[in-house]
């Protein structure tokens, strides 16, 4: 499962908490909390989605301490890895970013979860803990916020 899944779960902490280095520490201590309770696990079928939620939980960790840190808004800059990267990292993706940063967290992270890893509703439901229900909800007014935020009629 690790080496299946562990560049996609580096790129969803990435783009949850912006940096390299965090995003890095955030997986690994996901997996390696998820292997020391496999005994505990009921169902070992779910282990996807419970080291997603542990990704999941601990960007939100790791935001909720940056937050303390810095009290004041750093206006958000996307990191770039390489000069290939950078030509590639166009504006209109940076405005998008920007956008989406700004959104509530779970709204972000519905996001990023249905248009980066292509998931299902319940697949989300289960990443987050709600309801497909909740998924849908809160998936709608995320892209109705981008929209505004964006200035596109929707």
């Amino acid at each position: 499962m690790f080496a299946e899944h562990h560049v996609g779960l580096v790129r969803l902490a990435l783009l949850m908490v912006g940096d390299q280095a965090s995003a890095e520490d955030v997986v690994q201590e996901a997996f390696a909390r998820t292997h020391a309770g496999r005994a505990r696990m009921r169902d070992a079928d779910k282990a996807l989605a419970y080291v997603r939620s542990a990704v999941l939980n601990g960007c939100r960790s790791v935001l909720r301490r940056r937050a303390t840190v810095f009290r004041r808004a750093v206006p958000y800059e996307p990191p770039v890895w390489s000069a290939e990267s950078a030509v590639l990292l166009g504006e209109e993706r940076r405005e998008v970013l920007r956008a989406l940063q700004e959104l509530p967290g779970r709204q972000r992270e519905a996001l990023t979860l249905r248009y980066y890893f292509d998931l299902s509703d319940q697949e989300i439901a289960d990443t987050m803990g709600v309801g497909a229900s909740t998924v849908r909800s809160t998936i709608a007014r995320g892209l109705a916020a981008l929209a505004r935020a964006l200035g596109e009629d929707s």
